[in-house]
């Protein structure tokens, strides 16, 4: 639920500042009527003044600001006096930070002031607005209609009667029938109640109705504006993010606050009792003095103020970094982009991840699948042999598949980690593995044929001649790769291997090889597993699909068929689109792709051309 502070008196333990202080450079001398005379009327009579000198500098003589602002239980006498003679006077409390105001009371000693302005700040004493005018006669003296004629009205004469002498009261409500406010946090309500400074402008004296003709003491000794207490009540200002404040540690503390332990409050072990201390102690993820911001990790949606009339806390909602950042930030495009459901932004992803919510692993590093996004531990490194691995692959500054950590090889060069060659190569080196001139494979060192076979020199693109002869102890089938065996990939040098690809024929043609999926991929990388080859690819776009779940990410296609030189066919080159139309191994979820695939280059119109048929042809 939105949070209220409690309302207290924002003047204790503060210290206002005037213009004047009676007895400031020497003893004046000054006169008043007791009392215990305002509780009659003045046709009773006045009954005789009283009068005694103010020092500023003599404790028992002294009237300070500070009096006005005192505890007015503990000390009920106790009164600021201004200089004699003053005509405009003005009292001024500072507040180290913003704070809500509810309304002002003034209790005068002297006679209520027969013009006064109640102003206030927002912005530290640069600007000032008026709360409210007081006059015996508004319009005479501000141009303004009484509030006792025209509710709302800025003025009122509510208050400036002479009469009481002393005691008279003063009274501001920010919060009255012609100021209706529905929610507290709202810009209208803040426009109204929020401040920094609040000042009094005490502009004509007047004098109280006792003084007569038979008046024997001079009449400057009661020229003098005097006030027993002065009490603002409010509350720290939290937007409807807090309950509690605490002092605020604003560089630059006021210095018209009293500090803990000195005259002027009521002092318990640990607190002081009566102040209303400036910053919030926030809750709902928010932060800052006034909690008027998230906390670092909650910036998922925009900031709120909490709902005063609804009573909606408006929680800021904390960003899903994988507990690698420690920060976010709130992205207005990231907002809109995601139709207004999420907009936060991790700082300084930790643990060499990155992205918008620290859920991937920079370049250099892949993710375990062992462990959870959330483990420090959940990029690894790298483990790419230097040798043999690409610099860069593909325009991208990725060592290794930040998925499987395979890395991205030179030619001819095989392995998770690049750091052999593919079986029919030899010669590992900076420039990768070198073919090899053999019909069945060679020494990976030496470049020298198995079971002594002729050396080809074969043209890129050439046709690789049969054997003439074989040995008397070889059969044709020793000749033949089986599921088992290794062969070279085409994939990284297909001149080497000759595959007879699928065409795609008429429509009955297509439809009865009954392919389990079609899709356009793009192939990534392809790594030899020793029993078998494994191609990464990524789908760009499903066109079927049967019991194998196909995403539009990163997997794996499996091939299948293998020549009598031990490639993988059909030829897939990384880097390129293909529309691939193939088998499925329902039991392991596996996609493959053998000769009876459908491989080709994709093409736009081919694209088209086999929706149509899926669309329509095959029933």
């Amino acid at each position: 639920r939105a949070c209220n502070p409690p309302v207290g008196n924002l003047a204790t333990g503060r210290t206002p500042v005037t213009l004047t202080t009676c007895g400031q450079n020497s003893t004046e001398l000054y006169c008043f009527y007791p009392d215990q005379n305002l509780l009659h009327h003045i046709s009773h009579g006045c009954g005789q003044p009283r009068c005694t000198k103010c020092n500023a500098n003599q404790p028992d003589n002294s009237h300070l600001p500070a009096d006005m602002t005192d505890d007015f239980f503990a000390n009920p006498i106790s009164w600021w006096q201004s200089a004699q003679g003053v005509h405009r006077e003005e009292i001024r409390l500072d507040f180290e930070t913003e704070f809500y105001l509810t309304h002002v009371i003034a209790v005068f000693k002297s006679p209520r002031p027969a013009a006064m302005v109640l102003e206030r700040s927002r912005d530290y004493g640069q600007t000032w607005r008026p709360y409210k005018y007081f006059s015996v006669n508004c319009t005479a003296t501000f141009g303004l209609q009484d509030d006792l004629i025209e509710e709302g009205s800025m003025c009122t004469s509510r208050y400036s009667d002479a009469v009481p002498c002393t005691r008279g009261e003063v009274i501001y409500r920010a919060l009255s029938p012609a100021n209706r406010i529905e929610d507290p946090y709202s810009p209208e309500a803040q426009d109204l109640l929020k401040l920094t400074n609040l000042r009094l402008l005490l502009l004509k004296r007047q004098e109280c109705p006792c003084h007569g003709s038979g008046l024997i003491e001079k009449p400057q000794r009661f020229a003098h504006y005097a006030i027993y207490d002065l009490i603002i009540r409010g509350s720290c200002f939290c937007n409807g993010h807090a309950e509690e404040c605490q002092l605020a540690n604003r560089t630059g503390v006021m210095e018209n606050m009293v500090t803990p332990g000195s005259v002027g409050f009521l002092r318990e072990p640990g607190s002081c009792v009566g102040i209303v201390h400036g910053k919030c102690m926030c809750r709902h993820n928010t932060a800052g003095d006034h909690c008027e911001k998230c906390a670092p990790l909650y910036n998922d949606q925009p900031w709120k103020p909490g709902d005063g009339k609804t009573g909606a806390p408006n929680e800021c909602r904390k960003c899903r970094c994988h507990n690698h950042a420690d920060s976010c930030h709130f992205d207005l495009s990231v907002w809109l982009a995601s139709g207004k459901r999420s907009g936060g932004v991790c700082d300084n992803c930790k643990h060499n991840t990155e992205g918008h919510r620290c859920q991937r692993c920079k370049p250099g590093y892949y993710r375990d699948r062992g462990k959870p996004m959330s483990s420090a531990q959940v990029c690894k490194p790298c483990a790419c042999q230097p040798m043999g691995s690409a610099n860069a692959t593909f325009g991208s500054s990725w060592r290794c598949h930040p998925r499987t950590g395979f890395c991205y090889c030179k030619p001819g060069v095989a392995g998770p980690s690049c750091d052999r060659c593919l079986v029919g190569y030899w010669g590992f080196g900076e420039n990768g593995c070198r073919p090899c001139d053999c019909a069945r494979g060679c020494d990976q060192h030496t470049g020298n044929c198995f079971n002594g076979e002729p050396f080809f020199n074969i043209p890129i693109g050439g046709q690789i001649p049969d054997p003439v002869q074989t040995s008397t102890n070889e059969s044709e089938e020793e000749w033949k790769w089986n599921d088992h065996e290794q062969g070279f990939s085409a994939l990284r040098h297909p001149e080497k291997c000759v595959c007879k690809e699928k065409v795609l024929g008429s429509v009955t043609d297509f439809c009865q090889m009954k392919y389990a999926y079609v899709i356009k991929a793009r192939i990534l990388s392809a790594h030899d597993k020793g029993t078998h080859a494994e191609v990464v690819v990524k789908v760009k776009k499903v066109l079927k699909s049967g019991k194998v779940k196909i995403a539009r990410s990163n997997r794996s296609i499996y091939p299948e068929s293998w020549t009598n030189r031990g490639c993988t066919c059909p030829i897939l080159n990384p880097g390129t689109d293909y529309l691939i139309a193939g088998q499925e191994d329902s039991r392991t979820s596996k996609l493959l792709v053998n000769m009876n695939s459908l491989v080709k280059p994709w093409k736009a119109y081919l694209g088209k051309q086999v929706s149509d048929i899926l669309r329509t042809g095959c029933k």
